[in-house]
């Protein structure tokens, strides 16, 4: 009968790995547990506070703001203009949200992440579970957001939304993975603070959630471009407006998705070292 030689110090069997799909199968019971306990705390973070931030920016302000739709990327309207990229910007923020202190506290303080390498389980299916449950949140935030804006008739075609959400579950992707990354890095949650100040606060005013970034200046456009949050923005609004330019959209996805795919190779590495130190 042949054994199976077993690592002691993490738990896992050297006689093989777990593919990918079963690695991350044996967590659903306990991502699905902790989104159970967790959901109603987010209700208003993640519904509510971007809800009222749109009527208050979209429909209150917005009714002072008259200007021709050459000037607001095809939108007939303020509110139809900011809602785009206020759900793409709400991807953002959920992403970094639930890739900063639950990763820390994964590591730090619950220790979980410990507690299943104890299984079979490596860190690269930690990383890909937790990451997968972030996008399903992401997602589920932006489904609600897309399905109460539409009586509001912001979006042109019924296509247009379907289209972008998908898009704004990467944009979430994006930051997600680059944040897991860092989160996994840095020693003490005093850390999260440049995300927040320095990186999070910023991007939401700066990458044309608002307004045009041609407002910014030849500089501070060009900037803006450089965020793929900007690249999220951009996207989602262009489906939304019913205003593709196929070629900038193209670029607009494969920026996108080379920054996410950076982000997960850098996530798994981090997580990997930290927990191996």
């Amino acid at each position: 009968m042949a054994v199976v030689s077993t690592d002691s110090s993490a738990g896992r069997s050297t006689g093989g790995r777990l593919s990918v799909t079963e690695g991350i199968g044996r967590q659903v019971d306990y991502w699905w547990t902790v989104y159970k306990r967790t959901w109603k705390g987010s209700i208003v973070s993640s519904f509510l506070s971007p809800l009222f931030y749109v009527l208050a920016m979209g429909v209150l302000l917005g009714g002072f703001v008259h200007v021709s739709p050459a000037r607001l990327d095809g939108a007939t309207s303020y509110l139809a203009f900011i809602v785009p990229g206020l759900i793409a910007a709400q991807a953002m923020t959920t992403a970094v949200g639930d890739t900063t202190y639950p990763v820390m506290g994964a590591i730090k303080w619950h220790k979980s992440f410990y507690a299943q390498l104890a299984t079979p389980l490596e860190t690269r299916d930690l990383a890909n579970a937790m990451l997968l449950f972030v996008l399903v949140r992401v997602g589920v935030t932006c489904a609600v957001y897309f399905l109460v804006m539409a009586p509001f008739g912001v979006f042109e075609t019924w296509w247009g939304p379907l289209l972008a959400w998908p898009v704004t579950m990467l944009v979430g992707m994006s930051f997600g993975t680059l944040t897991f990354a860092y989160s996994a890095h840095v020693k003490g949650p005093e850390s999260f603070g440049l995300i927040f100040r320095l990186g999070l606060i910023p991007l939401f005013l700066f990458s044309g959630a608002f307004f045009p970034i041609t407002n910014l200046g030849t500089v501070g456009e060009w900037v803006a471009r450089c965020t793929p949050l900007w690249h999220g923005v951009n996207l989602t609004r262009m489906l939304c407006l019913d205003t593709l330019d196929w070629g900038l959209a193209t670029v607009n996805l494969l920026v996108l998705v080379a920054v996410t795919i950076v982000g997960w190779w850098l996530a798994l590495r981090s997580l990997a070292a930290r927990l191996a130190s």
